[in-house]
C-alpha cells in the first residue's frame, strides 16, 4: 500500500513537473493587448493621412525568405518534403528581394505575414529588423505581432524554436496599435500548446480630420477536416470589420487567409483539394464586404494573373490559385489592383496583392 503511494506521488510529480515544464517553453499571449509601435522619421514627423487621398497597399506572405529551391516536409500532404530549413545564403538573397520589390512598388502601407523571428530553422535572426534596414526611409512607422511563439518544439523537423510574426509597415502615422487573438483549433490540450495562435493585428492611422483608418493584418489557419475552426477565425474578423463599419470607421484587411475564393476548389487537381473544403469558409466575408482580388477576377478569362500562391509542390509548376486578399470598406473606392507575379515567382510560394483604394472624403 505504501509502495503504491509512493508510486502516485511520484507519477503526480513528474506529471505536474512535465506540465511545469511545457508552459515555461511555450507562448500564452493575451486574448487583446496593445502592440508597440515605433514612428521615426529623420527629417520630419510621419504625415497623415487626409481624407479623400489615394492610398496604396501591399499584403505579401514572404515565406520566412525561405524562397522557391525547397521541398520542405509539410509542402506535402503527408509529411514527406525532404527540407527542413533554407540557407542562410537563400535567406539572404530572398531578403534582398523583397525590399527589392517593395521599394519599387512603394506602397504607402505594406501588410507581410511570415516574418521570422527568433527561429532556429531561420538563424534566431529578426527577419523585421532585417528589411527595416533596408526600407526605412520610406517606412518610419511599423508594428508587429507574434501569431507562434515556442522556446522549443518537438517536432522532429524544428527541434528548437520558433517564432513568426505579422508586420505592419507605414509611410503614414500610426497613433496605436493591438493583437487580438483568433479561435484556435480545439486539438489535445498538450499539442496546442506548440501550435500557432493565429491573430489580427490592428493598426490604427490618424487622418487629419480626426477619425481613423484601421488596418488589418492576419494569417488564418490551415484546414483541418471535421473542424470548424477557419469558419470562427473568419466570423471573428467579420465582427471586427462590422464594428468599424458600425463606427464609421473606414477600414483595410489583408493577408494570407489560406482560403479559396468562389469557384476555384473545382479547378484545383484532386490531391491538391485535399487542403480546402468544398465550400469556401470565406463566403462570410466576400458577401458583405468588396475584396482584391474578387470572385469576377478570378473567374474571369484572364483568372491565371490573380492567382497568389505558387506551393513549393513538385506536382505543381506555377502559380494555381487564389489565398492572398484585401477587403476593404464600401467607404473606400478601388482605383485598380494587381498581383504581381513576372518577377516574384522565386522570391516566397506566395505573391504580394496590390490595392489603390481611395479614402472617403470630409463629407462622407
Amino acid at each position: 500500500m505504501h509502495r503504491s503511494l509512493r508510486y502516485l506521488i511520484a507519477l503526480a510529480l513528474l506529471i505536474a513537473l512535465t506540465a511545469g515544464l511545457i508552459y515555461d517553453v511555450t507562448w500564452h499571449p493575451a486574448r487583446h493587448e496593445p502592440m508597440p509601435l515605433t514612428c521615426k522619421a529623420k527629417d520630419a514627423t510621419p504625415p497623415l493621412l487626409v481624407p479623400g487621398q489615394a492610398l496604396k497597399v501591399m499584403t505579401w506572405n514572404i515565406q520566412y525568405l525561405a524562397g522557391k529551391r525547397y521541398v520542405f516536409w509539410y509542402d506535402m500532404a503527408d509529411g514527406s518534403g525532404p527540407d527542413e530549413r533554407p540557407t542562410p545564403e537563400d535567406i539572404a538573397y530572398n531578403l534582398d528581394e523583397v525590399a527589392r520589390v517593395i521599394r519599387d512598388e512603394q506602397p504607402d502601407i505594406v501588410l507581410l505575414q511570415e516574418v521570422d523571428d527568433g527561429a532556429k530553422n531561420t538563424d534566431y535572426t529578426n527577419q523585421l529588423a532585417l528589411l527595416q534596414e533596408r526600407v526605412t526611409d520610406l517606412y518610419p512607422c511599423s508594428t508587429e505581432a507574434f501569431y507562434w511563439k515556442a522556446d522549443f518544439v518537438p517536432d522532429r523537423h524544428i527541434y528548437g524554436s520558433v517564432g513568426t510574426k505579422l508586420a505592419t509597415l507605414s509611410r503614414y502615422r500610426l497613433d496605436k496599435a493591438e493583437r487580438l487573438q483568433l479561435p484556435s483549433p480545439d486539438g489535445n490540450l498538450i499539442g496546442r500548446q506548440f501550435e500557432p495562435k493565429r491573430a489580427l493585428l490592428v493598426s490604427y492611422l490618424p487622418l487629419r480630420d480626426g477619425g481613423h483608418l484601421a488596418v488589418v493584418n492576419t494569417h488564418l489557419g490551415n484546414f483541418r477536416p471535421g473542424e470548424d475552426t477557419l469558419q470562427r477565425q473568419v466570423a471573428a474578423t467579420t465582427q471586427l470589420l462590422d464594428a468599424f463599419e458600425q463606427s464609421g470607421t473606414p477600414w483595410i484587411s489583408g493577408g494570407d487567409f489560406n482560403l479559396l475564393p468562389q469557384g476555384q476548389y473545382e479547378r484545383l487537381p484532386t490531391e491538391q483539394r485535399k487542403q480546402y473544403a468544398s465550400e469556401s469558409e470565406l463566403h462570410a466575408l466576400w458577401e458583405k464586404y468588396p475584396m482584391i482580388p474578387s470572385n469576377d477576377d478570378v473567374n474571369g478569362e484572364d483568372r491565371r494573373k490573380w492567382y497568389t500562391r505558387f506551393p513549393n509542390d513538385p506536382r505543381v509548376n506555377g502559380p494555381d490559385r487564389t489565398l492572398d486578399y484585401l477587403f476593404y470598406s464600401p467607404r473606400l473606392k478601388r482605383i485598380d489592383a494587381q498581383v504581381r507575379q513576372e518577377d516574384t515567382l522565386l522570391i516566397s510560394d506566395h505573391l504580394p496583392v496590390i490595392g489603390r483604394f481611395l479614402l472617403p472624403g470630409v463629407a462622407q
